[in-house]
């Protein structure tokens, strides 16, 4: 018990939990977000933070249907060509000007040409945007797009008010969700209040909501038990029986969409200069030499599930053929022998939370039986995703909390131009593959594109992944109406919470 104040008190949280309003809501992340605003954004955190904080044009449903947002229909041209969205009457930015067509088109070209957009490649297959009336938005495509509508229900889609484009919003973002922003403390809060101009406000019942970041499993696990969340995300598998045996918490699970990997630096700065990065028949090694399973077992509790690409099998892109048979640390010894390295030194760069840690710490051990000399390099989470994209790492994780089409959890990642693709890998003919399953309706076609882009992803080696992620929930008992979603991300829509 005393171990569990002292973290409460390290954590700030004892008396805010006593005093806390009784309408607010107050949710532990697992990290602190990166910049609040849609266009620049990278972290998984931040979408959750979003979900409450800014409305999308399309959202999806439990069971990955695309629902309506803050366009009421839509509807994509025979010839692919278009996608025509009507948006709902009545909607607002939280600076209270409307929202139409002209302003969703600014989001647009935003997103589209904005310098330091992580959007763009979400976006390539847009050619322009046009608003021929206030509640008409039509986007005209340079080729069929079948990942466009999955696009736009993230942060592609999310919309900020264009007044305040050139005060910096991811400072302090003037958005169109069921609450606006308050304030921000790095590393210790983000406060969102009720927006009483919000089009569906009847369905959304707390006057705060605050979310804390607490990067260590156990503290972020205590604070709930002892009242001061009410929601935390990212149970670790092994605190699973604790909230089940505990009356007064409930587990919410769902299985996701998304992964955990690793990135190699191939050709971004100076840190690129490795054996890794200048002969693939390493990287293949570095492959062999992880066991997914062990992972799953030792870290996971057997709830990860061993990945071998980036498309969960759920999805219809996931192809078991393409898979490598498993861990085979002589043969990643033989391999690194022909590149003419007996053994390979580099240095991992990865998040600082609990799980992580745990799953490094194995992977150093494993990668030193195969020939590996990894040393570990912990970063504070906005720290690991200003490092990523400036080439300041030589292998680094990544994770991707997933999309519900698979171009989602590739394309942005793994093509030339890709805007999250931190290692610069860069192949015509894995453009050229990416390009064409986009462009394709048939599911069957699609698959089989994927799967010609996977067995060469796996002959490359610039990913390696280890484990697709389960979404686990907790929540105090008392929490009502709470669904998770197969994305991770934690909708506030119907929750209450009993006596509040």
């Amino acid at each position: 018990m005393r171990s569990l104040c002292l973290a409460l008190a390290a954590a700030g949280l004892l008396t805010a939990a006593a005093a806390s309003a009784q309408t607010t809501m107050r949710i532990g992340l697992q990290d602190d977000p990166d910049v609040l605003d849609p266009a620049r954004a990278r972290t998984f955190v931040g979408r959750i933070v979003f979900a409450s904080l800014c409305d999308k044009l399309v959202d999806i449903s439990p069971d990955l249907k695309f629902v309506p947002q803050l366009a009421e229909s839509w509807k994509t041209a025979d010839d692919g060509l278009s996608l025509t969205l009507t948006l709902r009457q009545g909607a607002f930015y939280h600076d209270g000007t409307p929202i139409d067509a002209a302003s969703v088109k600014a989001n647009l070209d935003r997103a589209m040409t904005l310098p330091d957009s992580n959007r763009k490649s979400e976006l390539a297959s847009v050619a322009s945007v046009e608003a021929p009336d206030p509640r008409t938005v039509v986007l005209r495509l340079k080729a069929p797009d079948a990942s466009l509508l999955s696009q736009l229900s993230d942060r592609a889609g999310m919309m900020l008010s264009p007044a305040t484009f050139e005060q910096d919003p991811g400072r302090k973002p003037v958005c169109s969700g069921p609450y606006k922003f308050k304030e921000r403390v790095q590393n210790d809060r983000i406060v969102l209040e009720r927006f009483d101009q919000y089009w569906d406000k009847q369905n959304y019942h707390f006057d705060e909501v605050v979310f804390t970041p607490m990067p260590d499993t156990t503290v972020r696990l205590n604070n709930l038990r002892a009242g001061g969340l009410d929601i935390i995300e990212r149970v670790a598998p092994s605190d699973v029986k604790t909230v089940k045996e505990d009356p007064n918490l409930r587990l919410a699970p769902v299985t996701g969409l998304g992964y955990q990997a690793i990135s190699i630096n191939i050709a971004n700065g100076a840190r690129a200069d490795t054996p890794l990065a200048k002969d693939k028949r390493v990287r293949q090694a570095l492959d062999l030499a992880i066991d997914r399973d062990v992972i799953n077992q030792v870290v996971g509790e057997g709830m990860f599930q061993p990945a071998y690409q980036p498309f969960p099998p759920a999805s219809f892109a996931y192809d078991k053929s393409v898979e490598r048979s498993g861990r085979d640390p002589k043969k990643a010894q033989e391999l690194l022998k022909q590149a003419g390295h007996d053994r390979v030194k580099f240095e991992l760069t990865y998040g600082n939370n609990t799980t992580m840690q745990q799953v490094f710490e194995l992977v150093q051990a494993m990668g030193a039986e195969a020939g590996f000399d990894i040393s570990l390099r912990p970063l504070e989470f906005a720290s690991l995703q200003s490092a990523l994209p400036r080439g300041d790492f030589q292998v680094g994780q990544t994770g991707w909390s997933g999309r519900v089409d698979p171009s989602g959890n590739i394309y942005q990642y793994i093509t030339c131009k890709g805007s999250l693709n931190d290692g610069k890998y860069c192949d015509a003919g894995m453009d050229k593959l990416m390009e064409e399953a986009r462009s394709v309706a048939d599911e069957g076609k699609r698959r089989e594109l994927y799967a010609q882009a996977m067995r060469k992803m796996q002959e490359d080696d610039p990913r390696i992944y280890l484990f697709y992620l389960p979404w686990i929930f907790g929540t105090q008992a008392k929490v009502q109406g709470f669904v998770p979603y197969p994305d991770g991300l934690i909708r506030l829509k119907g929750v209450t919470v009993a006596g509040k």
